[in-house]
């Protein structure tokens, strides 16, 4: 007989990460750093958070801040508006527990923040 699966207590998480230049970085040589918009599963958010920092760092990238927007019912409770591939994101996370980079947007001339861009 089949042994029911366990109820997974994993949840999606959405994540803004700050990046600064590092050799091998990827990002355009004339960007200061660059945003990052990830989802990422995990038990809790601080969860989410290191493993996303763990898997930045092996990347060559060097993680400066991150911005946690909580799971997708906690942002719809917040009024944001979340598209279907969006949604998919989330859900390949939470099915793969792994990380999703979304999108990367570098920064030039000292721009600091793209989180009006990628959060809405």
């Amino acid at each position: 007989m089949e042994k029911p699966k366990k109820k997974s207590r994993q949840q999606a998480y959405t994540l803004l990460v700050q990046v600064g230049r590092k050799d091998g970085d990827g990002l355009p040589k004339t960007a200061t750093g660059g945003a990052l918009m990830v989802y990422a599963s995990g038990v809790d958010e601080a969860e989410a958070v290191r493993e996303t920092v763990a898997i930045l760092k092996q990347a060559d990238l060097a993680p400066l801040d991150v911005t946690g927007y909580g799971t997708l019912e906690e942002r719809e409770a917040l009024g944001h508006d979340i598209h279907d591939d969006e949604r998919a994101l989330m859900q390949r996370a939470l099915d793969e527990n792994s990380v999703v980079v979304a999108q990367l947007t570098p920064f030039f001339n000292g721009e600091e923040s793209a989180e009006d861009d990628l959060i809405q």
